[in-house]
């Protein structure tokens, strides 16, 4: 377990104190109820009052430092690398294991690569206003089965989710409830059997980048959603190999204008050797 301690500023809930510092309504209904908070060194079960002066010492799971990498932190946001097999959002996902840190974007469960979270209220409504109107520059990096020849261009199609087996279809003409989407790929390198290919989001709808690579004709390598059996076996692949290696921070204003312009960088193992 992690402790954390925070100093009450002014009289409010406990609730509302901790909800302040960051912690999600989930994980501070489950944190009170546990009993993983004492006021003063005095465990309590009760959302009750606090005062200026009293301290506040809050118990949390530590998270396996295998899951993710600090890639820039500050009082405002924390930017980390984060590992395959663990969400992003939700009590058990990093937003409810990282103290004080707010979800405003979100990496499919098996994608690994750069995120940025918030650390305040203030923060989450700079960064979640800017991801909104599509002003951050995200690049992935992902190993395709096959050549290709993707040369930096618009590649448009047309996307279906399917909530009941948590996947989408891709189409090339629109069909009913269908939303288009367009993405942008490059070939950086081609191999003998697979191929390693720049994505660029101009829309950003549920895997697209993952469905919209295998309509093409080049699943990523190790999907075991939209790619096939035999290819990852082939392969020896059970992770699929889809990495979020740049995050540009632009849009942003108020107390979070400091950080456009800002470049955060993370290469995977597979592909360090690729010259951009």
């Amino acid at each position: 377990m992690e402790k954390i301690e925070i100093k009450v500023k002014s009289a409010d809930k406990l609730s509302n104190v901790l909800l302040a510092y960051g912690f999600s309504y989930n994980n501070i209904n489950k944190i009170i109820r546990s009993k993983d908070v004492r006021i003063d060194g005095v465990k309590t079960n009760v959302d009750e009052i606090v005062v200026p002066g009293q301290v506040l010492t809050v118990f949390v799971a530590a998270l396996p430092g295998d899951k993710f990498k600090k890639v820039y932190e500050d009082d405002n946001v924390l930017v980390i690398d984060k590992m395959s097999g663990i969400e992003v959002e939700g009590e058990d996902g990093l937003e409810g294991k990282i103290p004080g840190a707010i979800a405003v974007h979100r990496l499919d469960r098996n994608t690994e690569g750069v995120l940025i979270m918030a650390k305040n209220k203030n923060a989450e409504k700079e960064l979640s206003s800017a991801i909104k109107k599509q002003l951050f520059e995200k690049k992935y990096l992902a190993e395709v089965v096959g050549k290709t020849n993707f040369k930096g261009e618009k590649y448009s199609a047309f996307l279906v989710k399917d909530s009941k087996t948590s996947s989408v279809k891709v189409f090339k003409n629109f069909v009913q409830g269908a939303v288009k989407i367009e993405t942008i790929f490059k070939t950086l390198k081609n191999g003998s059997e697979t191929s390693i290919v720049e994505a660029s989001l101009v829309t950003g709808k549920t895997h697209q980048i993952r469905a919209h690579l295998a309509f093409l004709g080049n699943a990523i390598v190790g999907d075991g959603k939209y790619g096939k059996n035999e290819d990852n076996k082939k392969f020896k692949e059970k992770k699929q190999k889809l990495h979020c290696y740049s995050l540009k921070l632009n849009g942003l204003g108020g107390d979070l204008a400091y950080l456009n312009g800002r470049k955060f960088v993370s290469l995977p193992d597979w592909a360090k050797n690729i010259n951009f």
